[in-house]
C-alpha cells in the first residue's frame, strides 16, 4: 500500500533527487511521482523491484504448478516449512 509520505510532485524528486534516492534505498518503498496532481510515476529502488519481481516469478510458478497439478495444498506446504524449520502448530 502506498502511504501518503510516498507521494511526490515529480518537480520536487527532481529538485532534490540525490535526498530522494537516499531516501529510496534506505526505505525500499516504492514512491509514487505526480505531475499536475495525478500518479504518473513510480519510482522504486532497483534491488528492491528485483525482490518484487522475483516474488512475482514464484507466485507465477506456482499458479502453473497446480494448473499442472503437481503443485502441493497449501496446507502441506506450510506443514513441510513448519517441520523443517522446527515451528511449532498453534492450536485451533
Amino acid at each position: 500500500m502506498i502511504s501518503v509520505q510516498d507521494i511526490r510532485s515529480l518537480t520536487e524528486f527532481q529538485r532534490h533527487t540525490k535526498a530522494h534516492l537516499k531516501r529510496l534505498k534506505a526505505t525500499r518503498r516504492p514512491t509514487v511521482l505526480t505531475v499536475n496532481g495525478k500518479a504518473e510515476l513510480i519510482v522504486q529502488d532497483a534491488a528492491a523491484f528485483e525482490e518484487m519481481l522475483d516474488a512475482i516469478r514464484g507466485i507465477q510458478r506456482g499458479l502453473e504448478a497446480m494448473k499442472e497439478g503437481t503443485g502441493k495444498p497449501f496446507r502441506v506446504a506450510l506443514d513441510n516449512i513448519r517441520a523443517k524449520q522446527r515451528i511449532p502448530r498453534r492450536p485451533r
